[in-house]
């Protein structure tokens, strides 16, 4: 009898929807909040460089997460592909995420390091030349475009100073120098190489 009351008033319906949804919200993310093993860095996790900082805006421009996801489940089929899986204390300098769920390319979680600087740069020029059977789009215009090294730098204070990412003001005011004559192409290249790399060591 109860339901009919709600089931008939549209307004009433509404309110309680999002009563529950945002209670059910807070249940599932609020411990998380308190727990070390997913507000705190693991071991050997820094917050990105200058470079690879500048590679992961431009992996987002690109919609490169639209294909790639980087995120391992700690499921057998997972773990024997591509490493060992994700743990939250990876992303805690990364701001948004780039866990994703769509997988058209294979999962870049644990990329850093598997191939060269040039293995990279040839993929991102045209993907066919390294692997003949891939979908993916060729991006030529990252190694004719500079980095933009005063636009990083204000990105890369922002996060210091309103996501509390742990840069100095003296990393925050070399930015410009180290990004001086680099490409977007090495600053893409420079960001996969750092993916995943804290966990690989420790396996």
């Amino acid at each position: 009898m109860n339901h009919e009351i709600v089931e008939k008033n549209i307004g009433l319906m509404v309110v309680l929807i999002v009563l529950v949804i945002s209670v059910a919200g807070l249940v599932q993310i609020v411990p998380l909040m308190f727990k070390d093993q997913t507000t705190q860095p693991l071991e050997g996790v820094e917050p990105y460089g200058a470079l690879e900082f500048a590679g992961r805006d431009i992996y987002v421009r690109e919609g490169c997460y639209g294909c790639h996801s980087q995120m391992i489940r700690p499921f057998r089929a997972e773990t024997e592909r591509y490493g060992h899986y994700s743990l939250a204390g990876e992303f805690v300098y990364d701001r948004p995420f780039q866990w994703g769920s769509k997988r058209t390319g294979p999962d870049l979680a644990r990329v850093g390091g598997l191939y060269t600087d040039e293995w990279h740069e040839i993929h991102l020029i045209n993907p066919r030349d390294v692997v003949p059977e891939s979908n993916m789009p060729a991006y030529p215009w990252l190694a004719e475009r500079a980095v933009d090294g005063e636009r990083v730098q204000h990105r890369m204070r922002m996060q210091q100073r309103f996501l509390n990412v742990p840069y100095t003001d003296e990393q925050l005011d070399a930015v410009p120098g180290e990004l001086e004559g680099k490409t977007e192409m090495d600053a893409v290249v420079a960001y996969l190489q750092s993916l995943g790399t804290a966990v690989s060591q420790r396996r």
